[in-house]
């Protein structure tokens, strides 16, 4: 028998770095908040350097909903099924999956919030791809700015701004839209092999900058900087200089007396009266089922687990699944080609042992609508990044260029001369979303608790196959500029699970097209809000992670300013 708990004000179904974010502006503005999170928490203790545990074996240390639910995947509707991968690439746990991210903390430029409209007036309408179902954004990155502001720092970013209130400083970004102010700390620091990357770039005619980056580049909010150790990929920080929100919305929203944290709840459905309004949650807990009463739900579970739970969420005002009685739910869907990356060879020693991912130089001349794709036969474009992080199992995994065998003695010669000759590059290519492209519940494969998990049923289009060669062919030229002997450019990977996925829940002006309103509430579902990059309607060339978190932001004060009018609406 299920136990039902007292009511609240607001229930978070998750606390990673959307529902994080979310709890501490609706905490401080008075409401009583719950966060529901599968995860434990987890201490420095859990974050030890060890790549074979946290890269290979995902995190044991931790309550792993997330691996028990790793989402199939098909190119089509009509296809097999692809391998389905062991390891989930998203984690549980308080702060999610801003505990192991790479932690890069990028905004959107201002052409992915017009994607459509820029498109057609710069180079007419049929050069939008046939088959995408492209809106623009319901506003503009004017909208969106202060946010971006309030969460750099309010978590932390370290970053070089290339466009104050207008004024371009080609240290940063140029590319970049207006900003009101600098990063509250500066970047991270260099490498010889970044700077040697960067002086490529300018003899290209290219401008090329430190990312941004949720790490502390020096002490802030009573945190250290980082002292760049490595194993940062997939690994926490003991020191707490990475910034996720277990470590800095999530406590000061504690602080307030207001937020209530409670683990490995797995939340199962969203329940509603019979007039269609939200009323609470369903979770389990060690075996014990709870009910957990609230006037709002906010749904802030990754991308995959936000459409399964509002599809597995039916009844009878929502036959076919929570808020999609005109079948948005799961549409739209996208992912960046997280493969189609290069790697370059080098006659000498790179010194990129340890650091970390965040640490780098970037280019952003070829990304999105930065250049003229006038006599090009594809819209957007890529982020150039190189980094310098390098583990060392995953060191002994570099591509041979043809140069030597894939085994034996030979290839054992060739790793231990060259394990840091050589480098791969980060590439991350505009996608767009297609009407064939969809997520939606797999009817075979189910969870440990009997439910289905999420299926995948997308594959990257003409349109991003083109971008990512263009891309690779740049990322090509800036290598061997820098003094690379060989390069390797990488395939198109799939459309499977991916730490950046995007759509499911889109946000739009119109309810026909969309799931969530311009401020991330439910167009059926008045007192539903949905957090996190499912309600994001274009991808961009750049990680998602700061963007999902300002519109959280976002989302959290449009519902305490306008309270009793979500409430009873």
């Amino acid at each position: 028998m299920a136990v039902d708990l007292k009511k609240t004000d607001v229930v978070i179904v998750g606390l990673g770095a959307v529902g994080g974010v979310a709890a501490l502006p609706l905490a401080q503005a008075g409401l009583e908040v719950i966060g529901l999170e599968a995860g434990t928490w987890l201490t420095a203790r859990d974050f030890a350097p060890d790549e074979l545990r946290n890269n290979y074996r995902a995190w044991p240390q931790a309550v792993q909903k997330a691996n028990q639910e790793i989402p199939t995947h098909r190119p089509s509707a009509s296809a097999p099924y692809s391998p389905r991968p062991a390891i989930h690439p998203m984690m549980n746990a308080v702060g999610g999956t801003s505990l192991h991210y790479w932690a890069q903390s990028w905004r959107l430029n201002p052409w992915d919030f017009k994607v459509a409209s820029e498109t057609t007036r710069r180079y007419g309408a049929s050069r939008i791809p046939k088959g995408s179902t492209v809106e623009d954004w319901p506003f503009g990155l004017e909208e969106l700015e202060p946010y971006y502001d309030k969460v750099e720092y309010e978590i932390g970013i370290s970053g070089k701004a290339g466009n104050i209130n207008g004024k371009i400083d080609p240290r940063g970004n140029i590319f970049e839209g207006p900003r009101k102010r600098e990063y509250p700390m500066p970047p991270l620091r260099g490498t010889d092999f970044t700077e040697r990357m960067a002086g490529a770039a300018r003899k290209l005619g290219w401008n090329a900058f430190p990312g941004p980056a949720a790490v502390n580049s020096q002490a802030y909010q009573n945190r250290p900087g980082c002292v760049y150790h490595g194993f940062c990929s997939r690994g926490g920080c003991h020191l707490n200089a990475k910034n996720s929100t277990a470590v800095s919305t999530i406590p000061r929203a504690q602080e307030t007396g207001r937020l209530k944290a409670v683990t490995r709840a797995h939340v199962t459905s969203i329940s509603v009266d019979t007039e269609g309004r939200a009323t609470g949650v369903v979770y389990v807990q060690d075996g014990q089922e709870y009910v957990q009463p609230a006037d709002v739900v906010l749904l802030a579970g990754y991308t995959y687990e936000n459409v399964r739970l509002l599809l597995l969420s039916k009844s009878k005002p929502y036959p076919n699944g929570l808020s999609n009685n005109r079948g948005q739910v799961g549409k739209h869907y996208m992912t960046h080609n997280t493969l189609a990356g290069v790697t370059g060879l080098f006659p000498w020693n790179l010194n990129t042992w340890y650091g970390l991912p965040a640490q780098g130089v970037a280019v952003d001349n070829w990304a999105d609508d930065n250049f003229d794709h006038a006599s090009l036969d594809f819209i957007g474009g890529g982020n150039l990044w190189v980094y310098t992080e390098r583990r060392p199992i995953f060191a002994a995994s570099m591509a041979t260029l043809g140069k030597a065998p894939a085994w034996g003695s030979a290839w054992k010669a060739f790793i231990k001369q060259n394990a840091d000759r050589w480098n791969s590059a980060y590439l991350q290519k505009t996608t767009l979303p297609y009407e064939d492209n969809y997520l939606d519940l797999d009817p075979a494969v189910k969870d440990p608790l009997g439910f289905p998990v999420c299926r995948i049923t997308a594959d990257f289009k003409d349109n991003e196959k083109k971008a990512a060669a263009f891309i690779q062919d740049r990322m090509v030229q800036w290598y061997m500029e820098a003094g690379a002997v060989g390069t390797l450019k990488l395939p198109v990977g799939t459309m499977g699970p991916s730490t950046h996925a995007y759509g499911g829940t889109r946000m739009g002006d119109n309810p026909e097209t969309n799931v969530v309103d311009r401020w991330g509430f439910s167009h059926e579902t008045p007192n539903l809000g949905v957090l996190g990059a499912s309600v994001m309607g274009t991808s961009g060339a750049h990680n998602p992670t700061l963007t999902a978190q300002a519109l959280a932001w976002r989302t959290a004060d449009h519902l305490a300013e306008n309270w009793k009018t979500i409430v009873k609406s």
